[in-house]
């Protein structure tokens, strides 16, 4: 069975007396694992507590305290695709990732993972995503070499201070009249969860979208993301009725198939630029990955 060298971490929320015990939290905060398997990993030491010592079925539950925990799935599909080193120095990584892999470990992949490849690649346990992008989505992702400075790259995303350009492709063709839209809403998680949906409230997401050719029935588009909501710009392009080509959740949910790799999501993560906050230096960098155009 694959099992992560690396653990993943979950923090204990404050939650009212009488706290549950852990392995009813643990059950609780991931549904899809049977309450069985979480009984035999903390048997078999595969959760640890915030000192990195083996917890046992009575340790007591601890509110803001951290659980380390090892992903392991039973039986995990090898992705026949290769990511791209684009850049590294002391600190930054950048990584041209290709359609199919995710970029962190959860749900079916362990080892099929863009952070257990670089981990196992470079030799350093301390890689960190500094953002991320779908698993369905290919092109341009971050990672963090150190962790002193991981906090100043993540800040300059939070701070809107990263230009990215996403390009994507749409089988429904835009009016002639009209080659620029700006999409503007608020998103929150959906049902199920793992989407989104459009809510009321002050906005979070803001996308402008340009058209720029069109082929037959197809178009092909620049999107420039001001934030950085889940599946952001997939909903937004769906919203404006030009869903992107492959997309299995919008417009509508789709039943779970095994991957195609012959139809990707046409959704390509094509450009960061950005002012190094350590170096001061101005950076860009481009994907050498295309769509199906």
């Amino acid at each position: 069975m694959p099992i992560a060298e690396f653990p993943a971490t979950v923090t204990m929320p404050v939650v009212e007396e009488p706290f549950p015990s852990i392995l009813e939290f643990l059950e609780k905060r991931f549904p899809r694992i049977q309450k069985d398997i979480w009984e035999e990993r903390i048997r078999s030491g595969k959760v640890l507590d915030e000192d990195k010592c083996p917890i046992s079925l009575s340790t007591t539950y601890s509110p803001r305290k951290k659980l380390y925990y090892f992903r392991e799935v039973e039986k995990e599909v090898s992705i026949p695709f290769r990511e791209e080193i684009v850049y590294r120095d002391a600190s930054l990584l950048v990584v041209d990732k290709p359609h199919f892999l995710p970029t962190t470990q959860g749900g079916r992949f362990v080892n099929e993972s863009l952070i257990h490849r670089l981990r196992e690649k470079t030799g350093n346990s301390h890689i960190a995503p500094i953002h991320r992008i779908d698993r369905e989505t290919a092109g341009l992702v971050m990672f963090s070499l150190n962790p002193d400075a991981r906090a100043a790259y993540q800040l300059m995303f939070e701070k809107r201070q990263v230009a990215k350009v996403y390009h994507a492709i749409s089988a429904s063709v835009p009016n002639q009249g009209e080659d620029e839209w700006w999409v503007k809403n608020r998103l929150e998680r959906g049902v199920p969860p793992f989407r989104i949906q459009e809510c009321q409230g002050p906005p979070n997401s803001l996308t402008r979208i340009k058209r720029m050719e069109v082929k037959g029935k197809r178009a092909y588009f620049h999107l420039f993301p001001q934030t950085g909501k889940r599946h952001q710009l997939r909903y937004h392009m769906a919203s404006l009725g030009f869903p992107i080509e492959n997309d299995k959740y919008y417009p509508v949910l789709q039943d779970e198939t095994p991957d195609n790799y012959a139809r990707p999501l046409q959704l390509l993560a094509r450009e960061l630029q950005f002012t190094d906050p350590l170096s001061g230096e101005p950076k860009r960098f481009v994907s050498r990955r295309t769509l199906n155009w």
